[in-house]
């Protein structure tokens, strides 16, 4: 790999600055972004989930890797962590130009034990039948509970592939592995070509996932059925919002002609709710509007580029 890691912030980094790296290169690193107690309260949520959780069972999701969701039903720490500012900033910056409210993706922790092997790189927003390069669709963190280092599966990335086109296929070249302190959190757009690395070390390395995508588009993971309607109800407006509890656009996500997030709270007539609020109009109106002028099939969604 003959790509620099560069892009690293300090916590107290301008989120301009942030914003404007991830258009730029695709990505970002903000040292120093979770403090020694709020790291520790992500670990002590997670570790008794992450006891439990079995190893992988195919080479994708890693023969060696732990994964496990649904995180806002499982811990307070991560509620708070999909409201950061700094990245609300940039998902402001990468998502609001195609979308009127974006929404949680994706929650998950990836935890390589020692000997896995490198991950087929990839795109997050491959699961849409949408051809790159396009506007970012998805917005994606990686939250390091542990030092994340070149020897022991650091994130690999391709800065710039956002742009690339589909026929593109990455080099040893183009591949950067992430490395960051614990506490850190990596921001790349999905349409970004990434993969776990391979764990030559001796201890595990664990982060944090945590995804948003266009408001309009379908959420990887089912956010509604991952945390019950009685622990939604009981969560921030904030956070019922970014989790899907808030309408998508005009009428969009409506349950029975009922705003999502009033219906939530027991609202069941029509005339008790408004399904275009003062300035979602506007901001629907001032979208930037895909713009289709071909068809094609689908191209790889993997690439298998030895980099480790």
């Amino acid at each position: 790999m003959s790509v620099t890691l560069t892009n690293i912030f300090d916590a107290d980094a301008d989120t301009a600055d942030v914003a404007e790296a991830v258009s730029d290169d695709g990505y970002a690193v903000i040292h120093g972004a979770l403090d020694g107690d709020a790291l520790g309260a992500l670990k002590s949520d997670l570790q008794p989930y992450l006891d439990v959780a079995h190893l992988g069972h195919d080479p994708f999701m890693g023969s060696l890797t732990k994964r496990f969701g649904a995180l806002i039903s499982k811990s307070t720490a991560v509620q708070q962590l999909i409201m950061d500012p700094t990245v609300l900033a940039v998902a402001n910056h990468t998502l609001l130009p195609s979308c009127a409210r974006y929404h949680v993706h994706y929650t998950g922790v990836m935890h390589l034990e020692p000997g896995e092997t490198q991950q087929i790189l990839h795109r997050d927003t491959s699961i849409y039948p949408i051809a790159n390069p396009c506007p970012p669709l998805t917005l994606a963190t990686m939250w390091a509970l542990s030092d994340f280092t070149r020897e022991n599966g650091g994130t690999r990335i391709a800065p710039g592939s956002h742009r690339w086109d589909n026929d593109r296929v990455p080099t040893r070249d183009d591949i950067v592995a992430t490395e960051m302190p614990a506490g850190s959190v990596l921001i790349y757009i999905g349409n970004v070509v990434h993969g776990g690395g391979s764990n030559r070390s001796r201890q595990p390395r664990t982060g944090v996932a945590l995804h948003y995508s266009l408001g309009w588009l379908r959420q990887e993971e089912n956010q509604y059925l991952a945390v019950s309607h009685e622990q939604a109800q009981s969560l921030p407006d904030e956070l019922q919002e970014l989790m899907g509890y808030a309408l998508g656009s005009s009428n969009l996500g409506f349950v029975d002609h009922v705003a999502p997030k009033d219906y939530l709270h027991g609202v069941r007539d029509p005339a008790e709710s408004d399904l275009s609020p003062d300035g979602l109009s506007d901001r629907v109106n001032a979208l930037e509007r895909f713009h289709v002028s071909h068809t094609a099939r689908g191209r790889p969604r993997h690439y298998d580029v030895a980099t480790d």
